[in-house]
């Protein structure tokens, strides 16, 4: 019952980005002078003492571009799980219940991805989004759909952090924030019962190396969507110390990177991929709970 419910709510959801959202409403207006676009706490580099210290107008200009950035991020790797989804498909038998739900997510991430990058174009910022070595490697990771369990925790591990970050406090980012994570709750529902019934026939020996995979895939996958691109550095000239202790040194953003994935590591808690074995791996990549 609970499968069919979540199912059928990925169905028939249906979302127009140029429809449902009124981008020219006077209260969605983007101006450079807008203090509501100062970073929030929870991220990274709000935290900084050479965030703190810049003036106001400086901390509005790294504020936008950084909530750009982290939509082209965002987008690029919803294009990589559009990939990677349509692999998955493409070998479902007939009658599959998962052909359904997976072709109606597609469609959702399409119109996300429209969504995100006019939100982008309306910051104005020329944002590159993820790594220029991530990009080259997008068509590749996007096979990982090949062995589905391993692709399903990839999406989880990039899913599960958004649904605990904070935007800024403009009205157009708080709305877009919404849509959004509306539709990352059904995809990490949807990725959790599959890998659950996926473990129910592995042997030993496949569940031992799923256990030590996890938490990797999680801490790779956050470095990827989460950091800025060097491009983000240089031009607004931040120290590298200052990148050093918003990713991942002081003990602030240690806390934000553990606190990202407290919902995973129940579930993986839950399903026995995180256990008195394996925990000492989560300690070492900084994504246990509790002080490192």
């Amino acid at each position: 019952m609970t499968a069919h419910i979540k199912l059928e709510g990925a169905v028939t959801a249906q979302f127009d980005p140029f429809i449902d959202i009124d981008w020219d409403a006077p209260e969605f207006e983007i101006r450079r002078d807008d203090p509501r676009w100062v970073l929030p706490e929870t991220d990274p580099v709000a935290h900084t003492d050479w965030y703190r210290n810049l003036p106001l107008d400086r901390r509005i200009e790294v504020g936008l571009w950084r909530q750009a950035g982290i939509a082209k991020a965002g987008l690029q790797f919803e294009s990589i799980l559009i990939q990677g989804t349509q692999q998955f498909v493409m070998r479902l038998p007939n009658n599959a219940a998962e052909f359904r739900h997976c072709g109606q997510e597609m469609i959702e991430a399409h119109s996300h991805i429209q969504m995100l990058q006019e939100l982008i174009n309306r910051i104005g910022a020329d944002v590159p989004g993820m790594s220029r070595r991530v990009k080259r490697l997008s068509p590749y990771i996007g096979m990982l759909a090949y062995f589905p369990t391993i692709f399903f925790i990839l999406t989880l591990a990039s899913k599960e952090p958004k649904t605990r970050s904070q935007p800024s406090d403009h009205p157009l980012l708080h709305l877009i924030t919404g849509i959004h994570l509306a539709e990352e709750e059904r995809r990490i529902g949807f990725a959790r019962e599959f890998i659950v019934g996926q473990l129910e026939d592995a042997g030993r020996l496949r569940r031992a190396a799923l256990s030590l995979l996890l938490p990797i895939i999680l801490r790779v996958t956050v470095n990827v969507t989460g950091m800025p691109h060097p491009k983000f550095q240089r031009t607004f000239d931040v120290p590298d110390e200052t990148m050093r202790q918003a990713f991942w040194r002081s003990e602030h953003s240690r806390n934000l990177l553990r606190d990202s994935f407290t919902g995973t590591r129940a579930f993986a808690e839950d399903i026995g991929l995180l256990t008195a074995r394996t925990r000492w791996l989560w300690r070492l990549l900084n994504i246990e709970e509790g002080k490192s």
